[in-house]
C-alpha cells in the first residue's frame, strides 16, 4: 500500500521560487531562489534536476558562478563526486587568476578564476541560479575555455528568455539546461 500523495508532493521547482516586486528597482520582478534553498525537498529537486541531463556524461569539475551558483554548484559537484571551482567577482580570489570583462546594463564587470583551477581537457559543467542576458555565463564559458577546459553545458534554475541569454549561449555552441522560465 502506498502513502497518499499530498499537494506538496506535486510541487515543481517554480513553486518554491518567490517573486519580489520592485526589487532592486521599481518595475523589476526579482525571482528569489532563497525560498527554494530553504526548503529541503525543493532544494533536492533542484539539484537532482540540474544534474539529470548530464548523468552518464563525463564531467570532471562543476563551476559555480558567484554567489548563488556556489550553493547550487557545490551541491551538484557533491552529487557527481567531482571537484567544485568558483568563478568570482574581481578581487575576491587570492593568487594568480584569469580575468574576463563583460557588459552589464550600465557599465562593465569582471569575473575571475584561479589560473590553475582547471586543467586542459577537463570537462566542466557551469551552474548558476539565473540566466538573464547571458553576460556572466558567457564570461564564465570564456574563462573555462581559456583555462583549456571544455564546457559540456550550463545548467540554471531559472531562464528569463525575454532577455536573450539562452540565444547568446546557444549561438556560442553551448548546451543550456534550465529548470523553469519566467516570461515577464
Amino acid at each position: 500500500m502506498t502513502a497518499p500523495t499530498s499537494r506538496r508532493d506535486n510541487r515543481t521547482v517554480k513553486d518554491y521560487i518567490r517573486t519580489i516586486l520592485d526589487f532592486p528597482h521599481e518595475g523589476i520582478k526579482f525571482r528569489d531562489v532563497t525560498t527554494l534553498f530553504a526548503d529541503a525537498r525543493g532544494f533536492r529537486i533542484a539539484v537532482d534536476q540540474l544534474l539529470s541531463p548530464y548523468a552518464g556524461e563525463r564531467i570532471d569539475k562543476v563551476v559555480g558562478l558567484e554567489a548563488r551558483g556556489f550553493i547550487l554548484g557545490g551541491a551538484v559537484a557533491h552529487q557527481l563526486s567531482v571537484g567544485f571551482v568558483p568563478i568570482r567577482k574581481k578581487g575576491k580570489l587570492p593568487g594568480t587568476v584569469l580575468s574576463e570583462a563583460y557588459a552589464l546594463e550600465y557599465g562593465e564587470a569582471v569575473m575571475e578564476i584561479h589560473d590553475d583551477a582547471l586543467r586542459p581537457g577537463e570537462k566542466v559543467l557551469i551552474v548558476d541560479d539565473l540566466l538573464a542576458t547571458g553576460g556572466t555565463a558567457n564570461a564564465a564559458i570564456s574563462l573555462c575555455q581559456r583555462a583549456g577546459a571544455e564546457v559540456v553545458g550550463c545548467a540554471f534554475v531559472i531562464d528569463l528568455p525575454g532577455l536573450g541569454g539562452r540565444v547568446l549561449l546557444e549561438q556560442a555552441g553551448v548546451d543550456i539546461h534550465a529548470l523553469t522560465s519566467f516570461d515577464d
